[in-house]
């Protein structure tokens, strides 16, 4: 714990010194002591107020993903403050995400980067804001900037644990100076399986359970009740032939369905991402995401990360961001199942049709179609004649249309004139000038 305040409270609070500097041993009563600290629920709301509460097991609240670059036209490059307005003004309008995250942008510097996202994803959607924080200063304005808009939990923050079993002063600087406001935390560990964790799953398992742990322990330390969500699902592999950090294999999908197991053991909702290795919204992109979206449902995830995000967690596309909300609603459709009733059995209507008839027509068919079967808003559902008449478009073309007339369209930011001055005006203390 790369601290020396920190490191003196915990020692203060029950830890034992350990074998080096900033090393101490958080006794098995002081974990357990400390996790009980944290709400058993975080809720998170849009901009009005309105709520999603994340629970051990609950319906996920989804959001887009971090990153550096952007995929779009044809080419990928620098993310900037732009493109953070143009994104968030896509992913308001988006039915299946709930919140908008972050980006690091090339034309904002760090110093600046966690408020100018804040400020202009607010300006551009009412959704919930995930924000990146980069600075303890940072980390202190955007508290003021919480007040400016409500008490209620409009914005969230996170952060990673640098492992392997090691949280930076950073990290901790951050959680410090956040504290007090009741802003909701993602606690993340991060191994990396056959580098900065065992290449076994389970062991990797074991080295992000332990960061995390650590974390929630620091943050109760902090402020006592501060909600809390559990990740370990940003888990990685390593791919030893290639020497990338694989984000889109079954593996991250089977460290997702732990990180549900390990929230609910210890009673807090879990979050993952949904990622893939390809660099464009291709079919790589849809098997992979597909796959992570459905598992990530199946195993009860609470925060899923991971709208439009390509390329190992690098870059976002505008297109796969329409593709991945077709998909969330898809994989939302299979995980509602199939309910068994009268109304839903129909024997009375089939009695009544008769053998050969049709239902076509009836009123049961009018009242019941919408709600039990899956209507796509982008798939293609059209005979050749038909698809190729309207330009015989594949499914990335067809995502990216849609993309641009939703990133033109005017923003909904929920706020009033004088709340988007005073972000403005708190951005600025940081050197964003929002008219630059």
């Amino acid at each position: 714990m790369e601290h020396a305040g920190v490191v003196a409270r915990l020692l203060k609070a029950g830890a034992r010194p350990g074998h080096g500097a900033d090393v101490v041993r958080l006794p098995r009563e002081m974990v357990d002591e400390y996790v009980r600290r944290c709400p058993r629920t975080v809720t998170l709301t849009d901009r009005s107020g309105r709520a999603a509460v994340l629970a051990d097991r609950a319906w996920p609240a989804i959001w887009s993903c971090p990153g550096l670059n952007l995929w779009d036209d044809g080419a990928v490059r620098p993310f900037t403050a732009s493109d953070m307005a143009r994104a968030a003004r896509l992913l308001d309008r988006l039915d299946n995400v709930q919140g908008v995250f972050g980006m690091a942008m090339a034309d904002v510097s760090p110093a600046a980067a966690d408020v100018a996202g804040l400020a202009i994803i607010a300006r551009n959607t009412a959704k919930h804001v995930r924000v990146f924080c980069f600075t303890p200063e940072g980390g202190r304005t955007l508290t003021e900037m919480k007040a400016v808009v409500g008490h209620h939990p409009w914005f969230s923050m996170g952060f990673t644990a640098h492992g392997p079993l090691r949280w930076t002063n950073l990290a901790l600087s951050i959680f410090e100076a956040t504290s007090g406001h009741g802003i909701p935390v993602t606690v993340n560990g991060e191994p990396m399986a056959g580098t900065s964790a065992p290449v076994t799953l389970a062991g990797a398992a074991a080295v992000g359970n332990a960061e995390i742990l650590a974390g929630l322990v620091a943050l109760q330390l902090m402020e006592p009740g501060r909600p809390c969500i559990y990740n370990l699902g940003l888990a990685h592999i390593f791919d030893m032939r290639t020497m990338i950090a694989v984000t889109g294999g079954p593996e991250n999908a089977l460290l997702a369905t732990l990180s549900a197991e390990m929230g609910r053991f210890y009673g807090l909702p879990a979050a993952s991402w949904v990622s893939t290795e390809a660099m464009v919204p291709d079919a790589q992109a849809a098997l992979e995401k597909m796959f992570g979206f459905h598992t990530h449902m199946a195993a009860g995830i609470a925060n899923i990360w991971g709208v439009g995000q390509l390329e190992s967690e690098l870059t976002f596309s505008p297109a796969q961001a329409v593709i991945d909300d077709e998909m969330i609603a898809y994989a939302a459709r299979f995980q509602r199942g199939i309910a068994v009733n009268e109304t839903t059995l129909a024997t009375e209507l089939v009695r009544a049709v008769g053998i050969g008839g049709q239902f076509l027509d009836q009123e049961h068919t009018l009242q019941h179609f919408r709600e039990e079967l899956f209507m796509p808003a982008l798939l293609g559902r059209r005979k050749r004649d038909a698809w190729q008449a309207q330009g015989g478009k594949r499914l990335d073309e067809v995502a990216t249309d849609r993309a641009r007339e939703l990133m033109q369209a005017a923003p909904r930011s929920g706020l009033t004139d004088d709340q988007m001055a005073t972000l403005d005006q708190l951005a600025a203390t940081r050197g964003w000038n929002m008219d630059r």
